[in-house]
């Protein structure tokens, strides 16, 4: 049994899921956090199932060495093509970011038509479609790949006309559609949002998966009895490891989280 005191364990591959940090620390602030970005080996959503699999094995390797109690996949891609296979091997409750955006997006539509948008690997596993289906049979979800959006954050380029030109042209096939829900299937579009709501218009409801996921995880700790009963006001309280460009992060979260990300660390994730 896990120590309800030891912290909570999210990865991505890269600053993406940094929004679902920041979701974490409002809705359970009390919580400790160590956090993992795989920037060494980003974009993921290019990958192979079976080269997602192997990563996220990686990764939840080094987040096990740091004794964490429970784990976030703050991915879409990695929750998609991995979370069903390493939930059995694990001791620890680990969730994803797929499950509680759905049901967010299913229970706000009005008229059955939801957007999804994410990495080529997200929108090929059809993950979305298959969970919302199965919530509510009779929903239409159109799903649309934007590659290009996760170098674009990672690059810095959130306020940039490169950035508002692609988005007009990935998003133009949904605005066809008629959606008035479109779901932000990639942790790092949120940051994003303002760009995508601009194109998509008022009348469509834009979820973010971040901030529905630290409620499902805020659910899980209080069902396995493991919210933290220590405040904890250590400078160790939030730590911060990445594969590659140390600096970069550290530089590119300040924006995510001010005054959270003192340090990063670099790693070795081979080595797990």
């Amino acid at each position: 049994m896990a120590d309800r005191n030891s912290p909570i364990g999210v990865f991505d591959s890269g600053v993406g899921g940094l929004t679902v940090v920041r979701e974490i620390m409002r809705q359970i602030p009390d919580e400790r956090i160590i956090y993992f970005g795989d920037t060494a080996r980003l974009p993921y959503g290019s990958k192979s199932r079976d080269t997602i699999l192997r990563y996220t094995r990686q990764n939840i390797r080094f987040l096990m060495a740091q004794d964490v109690k429970a784990i976030v996949i703050a991915c879409n891609t990695a929750t998609a093509f991995a979370l069903e296979t390493v939930e059995k091997e694990l001791s620890v409750p680990i969730i994803g970011v797929i499950h509680a955006g759905a049901k967010t997006a299913v229970e706000s539509t009005r008229n059955n038509k939801i957007g999804i948008i994410g990495t080529e690997g997200t929108i090929r596993s059809g993950v979305y479609t298959k969970v919302m289906q199965a919530m509510k049979k009779d929903i239409e979800v159109i799903g649309k790949a934007c590659p290009l959006f996760v170098p674009l954050v990672e690059e810095g380029l959130l306020h940039d006309t490169v950035t508002d030109e692609i988005a007009s042209r990935y998003l133009s096939e949904l605005k066809g559609k008629f959606i008035d829900t479109l779901v932000l299937g990639c942790t790092h579009y949120p940051l994003l949002r303002s760009t995508v709501g601009r194109v998509m218009g008022p009348e469509v409801n834009l979820v973010n998966p971040a901030y529905e996921t630290a409620l499902e995880l805020k659910q899980v700790l209080t069902d396995n009895s493991l919210m933290c009963e220590v405040k904890d006001q250590s400078q160790d309280k939030y730590r911060f490891y990445v594969s590659d460009l140390a600096e970069n992060f550290t530089n590119f979260a300040a924006s995510i989280l001010p005054g959270q990300v003192k340090e990063t660390k670099q790693i070795n994730i081979e080595q797990f």
